[in-house]
């Protein structure tokens, strides 16, 4: 059984298709970023950058539980351990990784900082707006030549590399992006949206979704203010 700790967001979402996918049993423990969650001890024993999503896995390899962070390292580990999602071929296994690691050191930071500077921050700053806009439409367009060339995004097969990018990429308006202008990542979209279990993982306390414009004032604070950076 998967203990997995969690909120609805790209990160939280990888991990909920890779769970769906795989068939894995896990038991969804949300964690409230909103309300300072993350800054708990309990869960700073399991994520010591009070990041999420984060799990223990009570059937570790070694008979033991197991905690794990970081949401890249949580897909391999559950591909590892499933024998699913990452090729045995060499050349294969490692585009999976370059790819996951474009996901992880590009896409999540640049679209992440999108998201901050187009909807959330409070002061409209119209050099990092454009900066982190115009970085999305290039990682778009970088991932956009590579699905010209292959169905999925690191190989031939459907794997951990498209699990990590697509949650990212679920709200291109948020971005500054214009889907249109990508079709090799749009109809990958479509591709990723049929399969049952990203549907399925899409759902994953989805209830729970706040809305920019929904966000209190004392939320924004916990998120964005000086509370991050308190040393724990």
């Amino acid at each position: 059984m998967i203990d997995l700790y969690t909120w609805p967001t790209p990160n939280g979402h990888k991990i909920h298709i890779m769970l769906e996918e795989t068939g894995l049993p896990y038991r969804v423990h949300p964690v409230d970023i909103g309300a300072g969650d993350q800054f708990k001890p309990e869960f700073l024993a399991i994520s010591p950058n009070n990041k999420m999503p984060a799990m223990v896995d009570q059937d570790g390899s070694d008979g033991k539980p197991f905690a794990l962070a970081e949401s890249g390292a949580m897909l391999f580990y559950l591909a590892s351990k499933t024998g699913k999602f990452l090729p045995a071929d060499v050349r294969s296994r490692w585009m999976v990784m370059q790819w996951v690691m474009f996901q992880m050191g590009h896409i999540g930071p640049m679209l992440g900082q999108a998201h901050h500077f187009l909807g959330y921050a409070p002061e409209k700053i119209p050099y990092a707006m454009n900066r982190y806009r115009n970085e999305a439409n290039r990682l778009y367009g970088v991932l956009d030549k590579q699905l010209g060339k292959s169905t999925w995004v690191a190989c031939g097969e459907y794997t951990i590399a498209d699990m990590s990018i697509m949650p990212w990429l679920r709200a291109p308006e948020r971005q500054g992006v214009d889907m249109s202008r990508y079709p090799n990542v749009k109809g990958w979209m479509e591709r990723m949206n049929a399969r049952p279990a990203v549907q399925k993982a899409l759902q994953v306390l989805a209830d729970r979704r706040r809305p920019v414009a929904a966000m209190t004032e004392e939320q924004k604070e916990v998120l964005f203010g000086a509370k991050q950076y308190a040393r724990r």
